[in-house]
């Protein structure tokens, strides 16, 4: 099969718009009936850089209809399979989209940029080109289309860049992966570099249109046709034109499975000794960042504490098996360090023992019971340390770390332990931090920046707001019934999430959403989950 692509003239000059957008379709025009499969850059609706989301959506709607159109005719008059990057609208906007046509002019199929880079998420007002990202979310596996008994898959630009998306697509056995791309920032080498390292993954090929910044260029452009063993059979430098070859796109490359193996695949051998719980989080199960998951939401305090004891494993586990958007739990610092979870500093009302946390080693505690007071079939509970709760929730659930030990005048104040772990378990953008110390909170701020932190009611409940703002804090915890409508609005005009604790009446939860709180904390999660979404 001969597969053709084309690498065109792109300007970084928004005046060129239709200059560089008539000599691409004049190297389109060039393509013929010789090329079996035709690949296009990524936003050929976009063809010079644009800057702001006004110019940037102003490109598309001028020239979206007509290169799509393009794109038709020409997969029927060179008898091709033409592969067309160009924005799809939605009912929420412009997504990056590549469409794929077959040989009649039919679209076929019609892959979403599974990365979107910052500058398509980011809003107008934060510089970005507010493209519709909005399925980009949540799970799917990746995109997968046979034409003519050749399959499909896809990376789109920045998608290049996410390894750890090369093992799901080897997986389903592709043959072609087409890259519409842009990648402007990049070198040729380390286009090449990024580029073999995909095909030799994956066992594919890899056919990849970009556009040229000028033929002396060092960076983007390098539109390129890559065998499964990493053979470059065609790169394109910064050279503007077309250019093809021919292929099979069923060749594959084996080699050993290691010293004398059986011959295998590389995605094969590596398969045989993958160890996924070493790495970081990944998969089906991990739910959106704290700052993209949408609100309103409920978060489980001290876990659905209503059906197993609090701060316990049972409590989390069964909030998040439920669907909870978040779980609330404390923080407490035995005598001898260990970071454990418990709402009280004391021991009396959730375990058979007596004293304070603080006072008590972790092996003192492991030999009390944290379930038998709440029931006979919990009897034998241990206490949880917050590590245990990481290991087995990290990037599953929102967590709303109340670190108790900040709240108290205890020197030790844990942080950079507390923050280490976080980090060791890549939960980072999945938690945020709650406490009514607001020195805590500004050293939280400054120690770990891109943790958010939730301001507590603290002392002066009535000005909570007022502490927030001042401090930079992400979040508030509202304390009922120390708050009002004003307080709410004052904290969303500048941009403060406001939680509540907390409700477990549907009909006070209710009025709390039409107050406009963004997160209810509550102690009978499915009780004011069905209320809610009743």
């Amino acid at each position: 099969m001969k597969f053709t692509v084309v690498q065109p003239y792109y300007s970084v000059n928004e005046n060129d718009l239709q200059k560089c957008f008539d000599s691409m379709i004049e190297l389109i025009d060039k393509c013929d009936e010789s090329s079996d499969v035709i690949v296009l850059p990524e936003y050929t609706d976009v063809p010079a850089a644009c800057k702001g989301k006004s110019s940037f959506h102003g490109a598309i709607e001028k020239f979206n209809s007509t290169i799509m159109q393009k794109a038709i005719d020409t997969a029927k008059r060179c008898n091709a399979v033409v592969f067309v990057n160009a924005a799809e609208k939605t009912e929420t906007g412009w997504r990056n989209t590549t469409h794929a046509i077959d040989r009649s002019g039919n679209v076929v199929g019609k892959y979403f940029k599974a990365h979107p880079a910052p500058s398509e998420v980011k809003t107008e007002s934060q510089g970005g080109n507010e493209v519709d990202v909005s399925y980009s979310y949540s799970h799917r596996e990746p995109y997968v289309i046979e034409i003519e008994g050749v399959r499909y898959g896809f990376m789109t630009c920045y998608d290049f860049y996410f390894y750890e998306a090369f093992a799901p697509l080897a997986k389903k056995n592709i043959d072609v992966i087409i890259g519409c791309s842009h990648q402007r920032t990049d070198t040729h080498e380390a286009l090449s570099i990024i580029n073999r390292f995909l095909c030799y993954n994956t066992n594919a090929y890899l056919v990849r249109a970009s556009i040229s910044l000028g033929e002396d260029s060092p960076i983007c452009g390098c539109s390129s046709v890559i065998a499964p063993n990493g053979d470059v059979l065609v790169d394109m430098k910064s050279r503007i034109g077309i250019e093809s070859c021919e292929i099979d796109p069923h060749k594959k490359y084996y080699k050993p499975a290691g010293f004398r193996g059986a011959l295998k695949s590389h995605y094969e051998y590596i398969e045989d000794g993958r160890r996924p719980w070493l790495y970081r989080n990944g998969g089906a199960s991990i739910v959106p960042y704290d700052n993209v998951m949408p609100y309103p939401r409920i978060c489980a305090h001290r876990g659905f504490n209503t059906v197993a004891p609090e701060n316990t494993m049972p409590a989390f586990g069964s909030a998040v098996g439920l669907g909870a958007q978040e779980i609330e739990f404390d923080l407490w610092s035995t005598s001898d360090g260990v970071i454990v979870s418990c709402h009280d500093n004391t021991l009396d009302r959730v375990s058979n023992g007596s004293g304070k946390i603080t006072e008590h080693t972790y092996e003192e505690l492991l030999k009390l019971d944290f379930g038998v007071k709440f029931g006979e079939k919990y009897k034998g509970l241990k206490i949880v340390t917050f590590e245990e709760i990481l290991k087995k929730f990290a990037g599953r659930v929102i967590m709303n770390i109340h670190v108790k030990i900040w709240d108290t005048a205890d020197e030790d104040d844990k942080m950079e332990e507390i923050v280490s772990l976080i980090r060791k378990y890549d939960c980072e953008k999945h938690v945020y931090f709650m406490s009514g110390n607001d020195e805590k909170v500004k050293k939280a701020k400054e120690y770990a920046p891109d943790i958010a932190v939730c301001l507590g009611a603290g002392r002066d409940k009535w000005a909570i707001v007022d502490r927030a703002i001042k401090l930079g804090a992400d979040k508030v915890q509202l304390f009922k019934p120390y708050f009002n409508q004003e307080m709410i609005d004052k904290a969303h005009a500048h941009g403060i999430i406001c939680n509540v604790f907390w409700s477990d009446d549907p009909e006070e939860a209710r009025k709390f959403r039409e107050m406009g709180i963004d997160t209810i904390l509550t102690n009978d999660y499915l009780n004011i989950y069905n209320a809610l979404n009743s």
